[in-house]
């Protein structure tokens, strides 16, 4: 009777219902529900059916390999023998497939010994593959997706050669040991092709200055390549300008036979210069002396820190 006749505290505002209400059994607060963003969220979870999926991921793929393809690296198709025994081209086999290099030359000029993928100036001609005959519409499509990844023959204007000699550099062929010279002195180029090999002759031809910004480049397979010094005519019309340059040939990539680097071997380098060997291997033994100290003297200065 006590207990009844005290005066009880007012119920807080806001804290349950009212006299004249009732629960609201889909609200936010009722058991297994989350109201709308529970929806949401379950619609988010819901996953795609596996073909969409399929078509994302290969889509994704065709357009990362095409972005890397333009600006990082690209596969070329070695259509023709003139790089024979370096590059595998040769009528009747598979031809190499080599990743060139598309970012070095953004920094640097290509060098004696590179081999390096370019578009034929105007002064060149197709001597090297016959035109094709037009493809379809279908066939052509196929092609040019195919050449842009890599696994289709590449246009008729790029080729694929060594540099010989650069910008400001007089080449000619050859001296009394069938060597070619630039400026004067004989190149040594062990990547050399014979068809015969009884016979390592090569076809002489008169000085040429390459002009600067323009380089003068052949084919490994000397005496089975038409290109500076026949292409346009031979002479300066035969030189490449740098511009046209694509990139560096880096990898063989196919056949899995023939993985390997692409040898960049400086022909001037070796004869020019004529180092001995101990004199080659002074800077590698200068940075090796070298790597000791600075190695404890970086450590010091880590301590102290």
């Amino acid at each position: 009777m006590v207990a009844d006749l005290l005066p009880r505290d007012p119920e807080p505002a806001g804290i349950g219902p009212g006299p004249h209400e009732r629960p609201d059994p889909g609200g936010a607060n009722a058991p297994g529900e989350s109201g709308g963003d529970g929806r949401n969220r379950k619609r988010a979870k819901r996953k795609r059916p596996f073909w969409q999926e399929l078509l994302i991921l290969v889509g994704a793929a065709l357009v990362l390999t095409v972005l890397v393809q333009q600006f990082v690296a690209k596969v070329f198709l070695i259509p023709s023998s003139s790089m024979e025994a370096t590059l595998h081209g040769c009528n009747g086999c598979f031809g190499d497939r080599v990743l060139v290099d598309r970012i070095t030359y953004d920094f640097t000029d290509p060098e004696p010994g590179d081999v390096v993928v370019f578009r034929g100036p105007r002064s060149w001609t197709s001597a090297e593959s016959a035109p094709r005959p037009s493809p379809g519409f279908l066939a052509g499509l196929g092609q040019g997706l195919g050449s842009l990844i890599g696994f289709a023959s590449p246009d008729e204007r790029d080729f694929v050669k060594r540099v010989i000699a650069v910008g400001g550099q007089t080449v000619q062929c050859c001296d009394a040991r069938g060597r070619v010279l630039v400026d004067g002195k004989p190149l040594d180029e062990p990547y050399l092709h014979w068809i015969d090999p009884a016979h390592p002759v090569q076809r002489p031809f008169a000085p040429v200055t390459v002009p600067h910004g323009s380089l003068w480049v052949m084919g490994d397979n000397r005496n089975n390549s038409c290109d500076s010094r026949c292409q346009g005519g031979g002479g300066t019309n035969g030189t490449v300008p740098v511009d046209e340059v694509i990139g560096k040939a880096r990898l063989i990539v196919l056949p899995p036979s023939r993985w390997g680097v692409v040898s960049a071997r400086d022909p001037q380098q070796a004869m020019a210069l004529g180092a001995p060997g101990w004199q080659q291997g002074l800077p590698l033994a200068a940075g090796t002396a070298l790597a000791f100290p600075a190695v404890a003297v970086s450590r010091r200065i880590g301590r102290r820190r």
